[in-house]
C-alpha cells in the first residue's frame, strides 16, 4: 500500500491491521514517533492523519493508506524547525523527550489565541512522567504568541 507521509509517498507491504506505529518506525524508519503504552493512553505515538491528532498505536494501517500523514519529522518542513519546537526548548518544556514529539504535534493542531484551559485539554492526552506541565503551556502559548505577532506584520 502507499502512505503519504510528510508529503512523501512511501510503499510498504504490511498487514492491513498492522499497527501505523510499526510501520512508520520499522518501515519508514521514522523513529521520532515513541510507543509509550501501546494502549492509545500516553500520547507518545501521536501523529497527525488528515490534520487531526491520533494515537498511531490504534491506527489499523489501512486506515491511514490515501490519508496525509504528519509526523513529527515533517512538522517543521522544509524551513527548519516548527516554533513549537523551538518554544519548546526555550521553555525548558522538554525533559527526557520521550513524550515530546507527541506533544509537539499535538500542539500544533491547538488554534492561535486559545487560552490555558483550552490548551491543557487540547493537551489531556499527553502524558509526561518528567516534569509539571507548566513550562508546555506556556511554550505552546509563546509559540501561539509570536505566530499571533508574525501574522499582525
Amino acid at each position: 500500500m502507499k502512505l503519504r507521509i510528510n508529503g512523501t509517498t512511501f510503499r510498504v507491504e504490511a498487514h492491513p491491521l498492522e499497527r501505523l506505529l510499526d510501520v512508520l518506525r520499522i518501515q519508514c524508519k521514522l523513529t521520532g514517533t515513541k510507543e509509550g503504552c501501546g494502549e492509545g493512553e500516553c500520547g507518545a505515538c501521536t501523529v497527525l492523519l488528515d490534520g487531526e491528532p491520533v494515537n498511531a498505536c490504534l491506527v489499523p494501517v489501512a486506515h491511514a493508506e490515501g490519508r496525509s500523514i504528519t509526523t513529527i519529522e515533517g512538522l517543521g518542513g522544509t524551513e527548519g524547525s516548527h516554533p513549537l519546537q523551538r518554544s519548546f526548548v526555550e521553555q525548558g518544556a522538554a525533559q527526557c523527550g520521550f513524550c515530546t514529539p507527541g506533544m509537539l504535534i499535538s500542539a500544533s493542531v491547538i488554534p492561535a489565541g486559545a487560552r490555558r484551559e483550552e490548551i491543557r485539554c487540547a493537551l489531556a492526552g499527553n502524558l509526561c512522567r518528567c516534569t509539571g506541565y507548566s513550562a508546555v503551556y506556556r511554550a505552546v502559548e509563546l509559540a501561539r504568541a509570536k505566530r499571533a505577532r508574525r501574522r499582525a506584520r
